[in-house]
């Protein structure tokens, strides 16, 4: 769901209401309700937290996994966390990236959107990654575009 009526946002939001230690949990709900946090989103978050939209904003960009605008139909978020750095997730990147897919831009490929992410907790397995939130160990620059090129058919 890309549009949201602001009145159905703000019934969403009410158990935050007044609550300006929930800006965190309201963001993932919002994110969770639309598959991305709209920039007048931000306005309903601050005035249903009773913070300022400047306060909303600074948690919303602190957290990369927030994201501003609709995800690609497949997201694979590759671990550069030290574990997996030492098992090949650099490698598994500068491959993403040489095929066109760069985990610095978000920019979508044929569909195709590749992230990089900090601890997937499948350290005993890395390189680790997700596509659409599967978790896929071991990971190749190939492995990886197989299972999105999969589960974006």
């Amino acid at each position: 769901m890309t549009q949201f009526v602001v009145e159905d946002l703000e019934r969403t939001l009410a158990p935050f209401r007044g609550d300006a230690s929930a800006i965190l949990r309201a963001l993932h709900e919002v994110q969770s309700e639309l598959g991305f946090v709209p920039d007048s989103a931000l306005d309903v978050i601050a005035k249903t937290c009773n913070v300022s939209r400047a306060e909303v904003y600074g948690v919303f960009t602190f957290y990369s996994d927030f994201r501003a605008t609709p995800p690609a139909a497949c997201v694979v978020k590759v671990c550069v966390a030290e574990a997996c750095q030492a098992n090949g997730s650099r490698e598994v990147v500068a491959d993403l990236k040489a095929q066109g897919y760069d985990v610095h831009t978000r920019k979508a490929v044929d569909g195709i959107q590749v992230e990089q992410a900090f601890c997937l907790g499948n350290c005993a397995l890395g390189p680790a990654a997700f596509v659409n939130g599967q978790p896929i160990g071991r990971a190749t620059a190939e492995s990886l575009l197989a299972a999105a090129r999969e589960v974006s058919k």
